[in-house]
């Protein structure tokens, strides 16, 4: 039945309004990306040097080294590209604000052709081009959104990006590393596959959840990759060799 405000007008209540995610910071893809690759590159690293038979302490070395140097490594690259992408977008607002200043008109003709090119009436499409020329800022706002095409209030956050790559890296990398710390010999390594493969589909399917795409896919491709990777890196390692298993 109809809900009322605090005015007493009515208002129908839409149980299943449609809603987007939050996801322009960057912090989220960030994230789950951090988390996979953490877990793909680490599982894959240990079961490669543990298939070379060095013993305990070179794995859990190696498991280490690689957690750290792969968490600074994906929050180093996370921050530049996002930074380098944020100056570019502000880059292109500095001159797009410069133009609409200096030659307002041209700005609402290719406002209005850009409209008309996606199918808008030509005369409506000048009244929308005038009526957004009206705000400066809003007029900025929609070239770049038509013109340029990204929104300037969701340029991202290198830093969330960074920080959210780092720690979601290095909680994925140390999952497969935990038996390690605790155990050794085939024991370690038994339970190290075994906490990859659990481990793999979960994030397969948190990622379904993030993406809304079939649960069981996306868990299950998540395992087939990490499977893949490890197993050619356990066999590189056990090709190659060093000693008795540890």
């Amino acid at each position: 039945m109809p809900a009322t405000d605090g005015s007493g007008a009515g208002a129908e209540l839409h149980p299943h309004e449609h809603h987007h995610r939050q996801v322009s910071s960057g912090g989220a893809r960030a994230a789950v990306f951090g988390i996979s690759d953490g877990l793909v590159t680490n599982v894959s690293l240990i079961l490669g040097m543990a298939g070379a038979h060095p013993g305990a302490h070179v794995v859990r070395l190696a498991g280490l080294a690689g957690l750290v140097a792969g968490a600074f490594s994906m929050a180093t690259g996370e921050y530049v590209s996002m930074r380098a992408q944020t100056e570019l977008f502000e880059r292109e607002l500095a001159r797009e604000r410069l133009s609409l200043h200096q030659a307002p008109e041209g700005e609402r003709r290719e406002l209005a052709a850009l409209y008309t090119s996606r199918g808008v009436a030509p005369e409506l499409a000048d009244q929308l081009a005038e009526e957004m020329m009206r705000t400066p800022e809003l007029a900025l706002q929609t070239h770049a959104r038509e013109e340029l095409g990204f929104d300037p209030e969701s340029l991202g956050s290198p830093l969330v990006a960074a920080v959210s790559s780092f720690v979601m890296f290095a909680v994925g990398a140390l999952l497969p590393l935990i038996p390690w710390l605790v155990s050794r010999g085939n024991g370690a390594l038994v339970a190290s596959v075994a906490v990859g493969a659990v481990c793999s589909l979960a994030v397969g399917a948190a990622l379904s959840l993030f993406t809304e795409r079939p649960l069981v896919r996306s868990a299950l491709r998540q395992l087939v990759l990490s499977g893949v990777a490890a197993a050619v890196t356990f066999g590189i390692g056990r090709a190659v060799g060093v000693s008795g298993l540890g």
